[in-house]
């Protein structure tokens, strides 16, 4: 134990967690299933999913960049007062083994940051969860960013690269900003989710200069495969009903997706959306396109470090 480190603070900066070996696909899956073995065609289609770009994601190698990006803004604004730690969710490390180690090594103090801006009790609210119930039998003190949905660089890093994108693209294109949908009674409960999405769309579209509604719609991508309702519209339900407008007086002919849910490309956007929305939009004879991940963004990950400073 340190007693330097219990005037400094760690940061918990959290994801989903990925696989980082084929062998480690089938325990990852069964965390996500909260200890269900998947069936095994459950077990083949997510393993198809990995080969088609690539053979696994590329999640574990961009959330470590991202969590180096942060330690290094952290210490060019306030060099030796903060340590950032990984902590997943469905993979190790998980929060509870790295609330473990920041415990073990003497930090009192913890700022808990999400690699998602939306905040949803289901989500977010989980994550800072996990480290509060894990930091409580070491009365060590969190504090969590719960949002960052309108942060400006995060904005402005989506505007910017809307704009680049549109000006590849049919004149008529429609703008569908997408996040993970959620189960629907989540939603019914009110969780502020889809008021969040919204935000951020709305501030998007207003800086890419989307100046009319119709420009821009939301869409929902990778619910869950269970029996119970998620929400929607689904993206590929949403490109079919645009693909309907090509027989009407102002069809749209392109599609740019904005997955302003997601902070890093991973199996939602590079297979959901690159493989399986592009392939659904060429049946219809649609353009299309989809804007960048934040990934470790210099920009914004200094908003993020700012949001950390501020908590």
């Amino acid at each position: 134990m340190s007693v330097e480190n219990s005037s400094r603070t760690a940061v918990v900066l959290m994801a989903y967690g990925t696989p980082r070996t084929k062998e480690e696909i089938l325990p990852y899956y069964t965390d996500i299933r909260r200890g269900r073995p998947p069936t095994d065609e459950q077990l083949q289609d997510l393993i198809n999913r990995y080969e088609a770009i690539g053979g696994l994601s590329p999640l574990k190698q961009l959330t470590e960049a991202q969590r180096d990006a942060l330690q290094r803004e952290l210490d060019h604004v306030q060099p030796g007062q903060y340590q950032v730690f990984l902590g997943l969710k469905h993979a190790t490390p998980f929060i509870e083994e790295t609330v473990a180690e920041v415990a073990e090594l003497g930090f009192t103090k913890i700022v808990g940051l999400v690699l998602a801006p939306h905040y949803s009790s289901y989500s977010i609210g989980q994550y800072i969860g996990r480290v509060r119930e894990a930091a409580a039998p070491h009365n060590i003190e969190v504090v969590g960013v719960d949002s960052w949905a309108r942060e400006d660089a995060f904005i402005d890093f989506l505007a910017s690269d809307m704009k680049k994108k549109l000006a590849s693209l049919p004149e008529r294109t429609k703008v569908l900003f997408t996040a993970h949908s959620l189960p629907q009674r989540i939603i019914d409960g009110g969780d502020p989710y889809p008021e969040e999405l919204r935000a951020t769309a709305e501030l998007v579209a207003e800086r890419a200069g989307l100046t009319r509604w119709s420009q821009w719609s939301i869409a929902w991508q990778s619910a869950g495969r269970t029996p119970e309702p998620w929400i929607g519209p689904d993206i590929l339900e949403v490109i079919d009903q645009i693909a309907q407008t090509r027989n009407t007086d102002e069809p749209i002919d392109g599609v740019l997706v904005s997955a302003c849910g997601f902070v890093a490309d991973h199996l939602e956007v590079l297979y959901d959306l690159d493989i399986e929305a592009k392939k659904h939009a060429a049946t219809h004879g649609l353009a299309f396109a989809r804007t960048e991940c934040v990934n470790d963004n210099a920009t914004v990950i200094a908003a993020l470090a700012k949001r950390v400073i501020n908590a």
